[in-house]
This record gives C-alpha cells, sequence and structure tokens, in this order.
C-alpha cells in the first residue's frame, strides 16, 4: 500500500514538473516572438535612452543624496535621566542611517556609489563612536572591579565594530544575501536607547569618576593623535602635486567626521562629568578644547586641496591638522590635570 501511494506521489509530481516546464516553454517561446518584432530603429533608441536615463539619474541623484550634516551643537532632546553622552550618540547613529541615506555601503547603481565626501564622513562618525562605545563597555558602563559586561553596551559595541561598506550581497563573505552594515548599526543605537532606559530607571551603571573620564579622553587623545599622524604623512607624500589630489578630500572628510563625532561626545561628557569638572576647576580649559575641536568639525571648503606647504593653493589637510594638534594639546592637559 505505502509503495502504491509513493507511486502516485511521483508520477503527480512529474505530471506537474512537465506542466511548468510547459507553461515555461510557452512563455519563452512568446517572449523571443516579442523580441524579433521589435524593428531595428526601436532597439537603436532603446540602447541609447536607457544609459542616457541612468547618467540623469545619477546626476540628480548624487546632490540629493549627498549630505555633511556638521551642526553644532547637536540639538537632540535631553533625556530626563540616564547619560546625556548615551543620548547624544544614539541619536547620531540613527540620524546618519535612518534620517540620512547611509551611503559607504551603496552599489553602483545607486546615487551614492559615485559619492565620496559623505561616504568618507559617515564612515569617520562611525569609527569614532564605535571606539568610545568599547570605551562605554569597558569602563563607564561597569562597576569597579567587575568582570560582568552590560549586555546592551555589548551588543551596540559588537555592531558598530562592523564594517561600514557591506551591502546586501556581499561575496567576499558569503553566496547568499546577508545584512547590511546601517542595520547593524541600527540595532547598535537600539541598544545604547535601551541601556540609557535601564540606567535612567536606576537598573544600569554609568560611572562619573574622574578615573573614567580621564581614561576616555587618554583614548580620544591616542586616536586623534593617529589621524593627525596619517593627515601629516599623507601631505609629506602628496602636497603641492601638478595633478589634482582625489585622494585629499576622501581622508580629509573621513577626520572630518571622526572630530565631528568626538566634539558630540565631548560636549556630552561635559553635562555628564559636570560635578568632576567643577570640582578639578576644569571648565575653562575643557571649552577652549571643545572651541578647538568645533573649529576642525566645521571646516566647509568649497573644494578640498593639499597645494604645497609654502604655495599659493591652500593645504586644507594642514589647517584641519592644526586644530587636530591643538586639541590634543588641550586634551593631554585637562588629562594631567584629572590625573593628580
Amino acid at each position: 500500500m505505502a509503495g502504491e501511494i509513493w507511486l502516485w506521489i511521483r508520477e503527480q509530481l512529474a505530471r506537474l514538473r512537465g506542466a511548468i516546464g510547459r507553461a515555461f516553454g510557452r512563455l519563452w517561446r512568446w517572449f523571443t516572438g516579442w523580441l524579433a518584432s521589435i524593428s531595428g530603429p526601436t532597439w537603436r533608441k532603446v540602447a541609447l535612452a536607457v544609459p542616457g536615463i541612468f547618467i540623469l539619474y545619477i546626476l540628480i541623484g548624487m546632490p540629493l543624496t549627498h549630505r555633511v550634516d556638521d551642526r553644532l551643537p547637536l540639538e537632540v532632546p535631553g533625556p530626563n535621566a540616564g547619560s546625556r553622552t548615551v543620548a547624544d550618540i544614539a541619536y547620531l547613529v540613527k540620524r546618519e542611517t535612518v534620517l540620512h541615506a547611509w551611503t559607504a555601503n551603496d552599489p553602483a547603481f545607486m546615487p551614492g556609489w559615485w559619492l565620496d565626501n559623505t561616504p568618507n564622513y559617515q564612515k569617520g562618525i562611525i569609527g569614532a563612536v564605535s571606539r568610545f562605545t568599547f570605551e562605554l563597555r569597558d569602563q563607564i558602563g561597569r562597576t569597579r572591579g567587575s568582570s560582568s559586561v552590560d549586555p546592551d553596551l555589548e551588543s551596540a559595541a559588537g555592531n558598530l565594530s562592523k564594517e561600514p561598506d557591506r551591502w546586501l550581497i556581499d561575496f567576499s563573505t558569503s553566496m547568499m544575501p546577508t545584512r547590511t552594515s546601517d542595520s547593524y548599526y541600527r540595532e547598535a543605537a537600539r541598544s545604547l536607547d535601551a541601556y540609557n532606559a535601564r540606567l535612567a530607571a536606576g537598573n544600569a551603571v554609568f560611572e562619573r569618576r574622574s578615573d573614567n573620564l580621564l581614561a576616555t579622553i587618554d583614548r580620544i587623545a591616542l586616536d586623534l593623535g593617529a589621524s593627525s599622524a596619517a593627515l601629516e604623512r599623507y601631505i609629506g607624500e602628496n602636497a603641492g602635486g601638478v595633478l589634482p589630489d582625489f585622494g585629499a578630500d576622501d581622508l580629509f572628510y573621513q577626520v572630518k567626521g571622526q572630530v565631528y563625532a568626538y566634539t558630540v561626545i565631548l560636549t556630552a561628557l561635559r553635562a555628564d562629568y559636570a560635578k568632576v569638572i567643577e570640582d578639578r576647576e576644569l571648565a575653562q580649559l575643557y571649552d577652549e578644547l571643545l572651541k578647538s575641536l568645533s573649529a576642525a568639525a566645521q571646516l566647509d571648503p568649497l573644494m578640498v586641496t593639499n597645494g604645497a606647504r609654502d604655495g599659493i593653493l591652500a593645504n586644507h589637510l594642514s589647517t584641519q591638522g592644526f586644530y587636530l594638534l591643538r586639541a590634543r594639546t588641550q586634551l593631554r592637559e585637562v588629562a594631567s590635570i584629572l590625573q593628580k
């Protein structure tokens, strides 16, 4: 009996496959016949129109997609409780991945792929937020002497560390569709919001000790120092060339995004660590630091040029590097006072 049932099932499946094959055959014959009925002049028009429409789409889409949002101060409604800094970095991530289009992973048929300033700026922002989130997870968000890690901060740090250029298809990792970079970042923002909500309810830790602020400032100073070194190296190898320098603006906007994010973070930390700053009499020096960072974050040349150091053409990388070095010096001064 079981054998007869299995034989009937196989016959039905074979009949179904045959019907599907015949249907596809009829559809294919209709399609090829339709293609054959189209005249040569029509094909030539299509061949000219398709690339023209694509170019027009890209040219219109590029200025609509371009976003370098460097407004300061960051206008985010303050949390009733919790951390000002966590609220601000969560907003930054949501702004770049939800309110603005995330362009760093756009494929070639999207206008964002043809841009360079916006993707590099966004990469700089996420890179700085990611590094601060690790500091938040490892230092600020846990009790001294405790080995336990906050689960929301662990999730946020892991998701923000994902490479920024991953799209739905990433053949370097898998032949199957995968998660995009911005989907990881949006999940990180939700984790940060969840942590801040628990913090406001008294169910999470945000240590407001001077040694935590010191460790964070040291980390930021090291990161800005690395960017200053990258600027100096690039200027030394490429400044004053005859041909246009198409790599200068990539580095400029990535550093600009990084400095912008750190300006937002350090401004928010001033509110979270207001008592420490007041007790150590750091207010004036800290405000000078924020001015230096704001000046670097809001540099906005019409075109980034990498002229010779003593040439007629401006060198915007050198100008950016000057503000970074000044801010790094002020960070070291703040750290020195916090160590006493």
